[in-house]
């Protein structure tokens, strides 16, 4: 038996309005660091934004959701084609552990754990202040990792980005309890 955590079909909204989710990719960790950190290569998963590496280090993230997957689905309302979020780096061990504040909602850590041949993705997304804040983180984070999971197994995203958010915001509340 293995040590190593399982990952998760769905995220998991623990104390402390905490969302963590976890995602087996294959490897090596180096890679999957790149996609974590190099602005370029998060774009096709997550968001734009160069990252200096070190703590205390501010930087800018920018969504253009729209640009992840062709077609990209139909945009609910409220959602402007680009969004950008000011963050600042607070932790930082190379090929391991990344965090940094989410403005308005906390922080977000990405750590990496070696498995065989793949890379443990454990994504901790802290102090989500309201229910609707953690219906769409969830779908949100759900959403971009199954993007990122297809990148990383060499694969086009399959299914539109806002479709399979707003289906996945209703599953995360139907699993959600109010």
């Amino acid at each position: 038996m293995s040590d190593m955590p399982m990952t998760d079909a769905y995220g998991t909204l623990g104390a402390m309005e905490t969302l963590t989710i976890r995602r087996r990719l294959p490897g090596p960790a180096d890679r999957i660091w790149a996609y974590l950190t190099d602005g370029d290569l998060r774009r096709r998963w997550l968001a734009a934004g160069a990252m200096e590496m070190r703590v205390g280090a501010p930087f800018e993230l920018v969504w253009r959701n729209d640009d992840l997957t062709n077609p990209p689905g139909t945009r609910p309302d409220g959602f402007s084609v680009e969004h950008a979020m000011a963050s600042t780096i607070t932790e930082l061990e190379p090929m391991r552990r990344l965090s940094f504040t989410w403005d308005g909602s906390g922080d977000v850590t990405f750590e990496l754990t070696p498995a065989g041949k793949d890379v443990i993705l454990t994504v901790t997304h802290r102090r989500l202040p309201t229910r609707g804040m953690q219906l769409s983180v969830s779908a949100g984070w759900h959403t971009h990792l199954d993007i990122l999971a297809d990148l990383a197994a060499g694969r086009m995203p399959s299914s539109p980005f806002w479709d399979r958010w707003q289906a996945l915001k209703s599953e995360y509340e139907s699993r959600t309890p109010a």
